[in-house]
């Protein structure tokens, strides 16, 4: 058990709440590589709309991916995406309190730039600003644009990482910030406006050094595993290494919903589906991954899962059935909450807000109002 306290950011968790966020559509086919599922554009107007249906159901955060290239196959899947920084610098001035949670690769940015990016995108949202930071990403993605160092390994991306956020909070809080890293250098450094609240800090870490980067620097990680047994040993790893930097650290995962009129519908869709699993996506998704060159052939536990269509973990059921199933997850893995993936989102966010989100509240009982007036 941590003993510290988590950092307050008015979200349920500082109160023993759950919170419950929404992962944006941000590029073409959402997070299903299939030919069956239900269109989805990525557009900006898709995701006003989803940022204010999230807003209206009550939800805690939004989130955008970066992505700068996608899978290809006969769905296209990726190939266009927004740019997380505009696109929710837009969205937070369509909504009034969900929280704004943007991402940027500590490969592409210099800190400076990033420092002032969300300093700009706190004052904006009325300081409702978040960054996803992103240590690393795939060789093909930067490569094409001559932005892959290949002279940094693995281990070296979160050293470079760990320079690149000290360099950002510096320069959020201090006069002016002189660094002379391995990685960045800041000389007399200054950056205004300061952000009158430091924003909220994710960060995705399953790896030893990426975990603790994440507990010792950011205020909540993305954890792997689909299971509550799987989140609640990950769970418990990451407090337990916050605890020894004297501080505490939101546990959170992702998870995708389907909800039909019943189980079986629901299972049904989710069926249909995989029927309709888009091959040369899913290629395209494993070379980005470097799965392809030394797997050819091969099937393999990574495959087996992918072949469901579905790019995360997932919960198919009737609305009681998913309300249930989310709630014995967040019980089972003592996660402080979940950022959510929807099959179809103009379709499913109403009845999430509407039958599932309430269930939750009640389930997790916080000091934070769980509705947002529309």
């Amino acid at each position: 058990m941590n003993p510290h306290p988590l950092t307050p950011f008015g979200l349920p968790s500082d109160n023993g709440g759950k919170d419950l966020g929404l992962f944006l559509p941000v590029a073409n086919g959402g997070w299903i590589l299939s030919k069956n599922k239900p269109e989805l554009d990525g557009s900006y107007a898709y995701n006003r709309q989803c940022a204010l249906l999230a807003e209206q159901a009550g939800m805690d955060f939004i989130m955008s991916m970066s992505k700068f290239r996608g899978y290809g196959g006969e769905t296209r899947h990726w190939d266009s995406s927004l740019d997380p920084i505009v696109l929710m610098a837009a969205l937070s001035e369509v909504t009034k309190k969900t929280r704004i949670v943007t991402t940027l690769h500590t490969l592409l940015q210099n800190p400076a730039v990033a420092a002032k990016m969300l300093a700009t995108l706190q004052q904006v949202s009325g300081g409702r600003a978040g960054l996803n930071v992103v240590t690393g990403s795939y060789k093909g993605e930067f490569a094409q644009m001559g932005a892959w160092p290949e002279d940094v390994n693995h281990d070296q991306r979160y050293d470079l990482a760990y320079e690149w956020v000290r360099a950002v909070k510096a320069l959020w809080s201090d006069e002016s910030v002189t660094m002379h890293g391995d990685y960045v250098t800041l000389d007399d450094c200054e950056s205004w406006p300061k952000p009158e609240s430091r924003p909220f800090l994710v960060c995705a870490g399953s790896s030893e050094i990426g975990m603790r980067l994440t507990s010792e620097e950011m205020d909540a990680i993305f954890l792997s595993g689909g299971t509550g047994a799987e989140l609640a040993k990950n769970s418990d790893r990451a407090k337990t290494i916050a605890a020894e930097y004297g501080r505490n650290i939101r546990t959170y995962s992702m998870m995708t919903l389907v909800i039909g009129d019943s189980d079986d519908a629901a299972k049904a869709t989710a069926q249909h589906y995989a029927e309709g699993l888009d091959e040369g996506a899913l290629a395209g998704m494993m070379r980005a991954y470097g799965f392809l060159d030394a797997e050819i052939g091969k099937e393999n536990d990574f495959t087996r899962k992918a072949r469901s269509s579905f790019m995360s973990a997932q919960i198919v059921g009737s609305a009681r059935s998913v309300a249930d199933q989310v709630g014995d997850l967040l019980e089972a893995s003592g996660t402080d909450g979940l950022m959510l993936i929807f099959d179809d989102y103009l379709k499913s966010l109403p009845i999430f807000g509407a039958e599932i989100l309430p269930a939750l509240r009640e389930r997790f009982p916080d000091k934070v109002a769980a509705a947002v007036e529309g």
